[in-house]
């Protein structure tokens, strides 16, 4: 019994509040929710490591810089000429993705002892586990795709690399903007979800030291390894899109 509830709890969304619009209710739920928490936090995480910015970096600004420095030279390596452009839309989405997937780690969670099971007051989740959000991601970045084949090339230039290497082959590469978001979506979505469910399970049946000790693979390295396998996943598809050689 406590193992369904846990899975119907994994796979619940509850609404954090509402407010009305010319007399329309809109309800805010969890994905939104930490969706905006996760935004804020990385704002005011910007502009408190911005400030009082030094010649000779120390501490939080030389990890700063150093992390700077290595998206500069990674998109300088994919997009060339372009990297100033593309390179902040991926170090962005990466730490986005990151910071939303392993929030959770600072949730409350349930524990079963003595055979009973207590329930935390409020548990943050994921908020990929949302279909919808991972299809929003995934359909901005196949926009970038997009956005990039057509300034890189001009509508004359992307329409003929359509008909590359053979003209036959049109509809297939035409299926690859449907394909490509439809799988970034999918992979995300899936691999979080999966995690969340199992931490569930995990909470409802084992001890009380077992769900901290396994959250540190699905909350943290889980988290990590998703969000670089979509940013790495995007990357390419957009320096594909843009390189003309």
């Amino acid at each position: 019994m406590n193992l369904a509830r846990e899975i119907d709890e994994a796979l619940d969304f509850v609404n954090v509040f509402s407010f009305k619009i010319s007399g329309a209710e809109i309800a805010i739920n969890e994905t939104v929710f930490v969706s905006w928490v996760t935004m804020a936090i990385l704002i005011i995480a910007a502009l408190v490591l911005t400030r009082r910015m030094k010649t000779v970096p120390r501490g939080a600004q030389a990890i700063l810089e150093a992390a700077v420095e290595f998206l500069d030279n990674f998109s300088r390596e994919q997009f060339g000429r372009r990297a100033k452009i593309y390179g902040p839309y991926i170090g962005t989405v990466f730490l986005f993705l990151l910071l939303a997937n392993i929030l959770p780690a600072v949730s409350p969670i349930g524990v079963s002892f003595g055979g009973h099971h207590y329930s935390p007051p409020f548990t943050i989740k994921p908020p990929a586990r949302d279909i919808n959000f991972t299809a929003a991601l995934a359909v901005i970045s196949i926009l970038m795709v997009l956005f990039g084949g057509l300034r890189a090339r001009g509508l004359k230039g992307w329409a003929k690399n359509l008909l590359h290497p053979v003209p036959m082959m049109l509809p297939f590469n035409l299926m690859e903007y449907v394909i490509r978001p439809t799988s970034l979506c999918l992979r995300l979505f899936g691999n979080i979800l999966g995690g969340l469910i199992i931490m569930r399970l995990i909470e409802a049946v084992a001890p009380v030291a077992a769900p901290p000790v396994i959250s540190l693979y699905f909350d943290f390295l889980d988290g990590l390894i998703q969000a670089l396998v979509f940013a790495f996943l995007t990357t390419l598809f957009v320096a594909e899109a843009v390189k003309t050689e």
